[in-house]
């Protein structure tokens, strides 16, 4: 799932004609070496934070189907993901990268979910809505930008904070085979535990369906003797 919406975030600066531009579009950690190395007008899209939002757990089980309408497999629920990117710009000139970060940031503010046409792999077959938030007030509970830059090992500068909420897909029980045989009981009489004679066999074929010939077929109720049936007389 992080890889797709990796290639989401990708595919919407893309969109947005960053790469027409002649910008690199990367997601390597912004580290002091890396940034010694590059040599052309970079974005570097840096994922720094996963983890899950709790409030979006959920119970029970969804059931599959194969093309012949049969249950293969039951699905727990998606678990939801808040993934937190570092975005920032790179060029030689602090104004060109200040002009750079703003085209980014005029992109990424304008998305508040991810189209889907954007959406790949386990996130199209979910077709559940990606949210995104750019720039948006931190809280207590997250990294400090300056904490991130400084577990990087470079020097603080300019960056949007983007957070991308999104599902993985439930694990799968495959589910046994459909019923196709009717439901057959044995009976015998028995002596001291040893059967004397072959004994009976039932076999109701087919679903057990009130219109079918299962054991949930309505059937005649034989009252015991000497009971009566409501509003009427002593049953036969």
């Amino acid at each position: 799932m992080i890889h797709e919406v990796d290639e989401a975030l990708r595919l919407l600066l893309v969109d947005a004609g960053l790469e027409d531009s002649g910008v690199d579009l990367v997601f390597d950690a912004p580290t002091k070496d890396w940034s010694a190395r590059r040599n052309a007008p970079t974005v570097s899209v840096f994922l720094y934070g996963i983890r899950e939002d709790a409030t979006r757990r959920r119970s029970g089980t969804s059931e599959e189907y194969d093309a012949e309408g049969l249950v293969t497999g039951r699905r727990e629920p998606p678990r939801w993901f808040e993934l937190t990117y570092l975005v920032t710009a790179w060029t030689n000139r602090p104004q060109d990268e200040h002009r750079l970060l703003s085209e980014v940031l005029r992109c990424l503010i304008r998305t508040r979910a991810m189209p889907a046409r954007m959406l790949t792999g386990s996130l199209a077959d979910l077709a559940l809505t990606v949210e995104m938030e750019a720039a948006s007030a931190g809280t207590g509970d997250r990294p400090s930008t300056v904490d991130v830059w400084s577990a990087l090992g470079g020097e603080l500068k300019a960056a949007i904070d983007v957070r991308v909420w999104a599902p993985l897909s439930g694990e799968v029980a495959p589910a046994g085979p459909p019923v196709t045989e009717g439901l057959l009981v044995r009976t015998a009489a028995a002596v001291d535990g040893e059967a004397t004679d072959p004994g009976r066999r039932l076999r109701y074929e087919g679903p057990t369906a009130a219109s079918g010939e299962g054991f949930a077929a309505e059937r005649e109720r034989r009252l015991p003797p000497g009971r009566r049936k409501r509003g009427g007389g002593a049953a036969q």
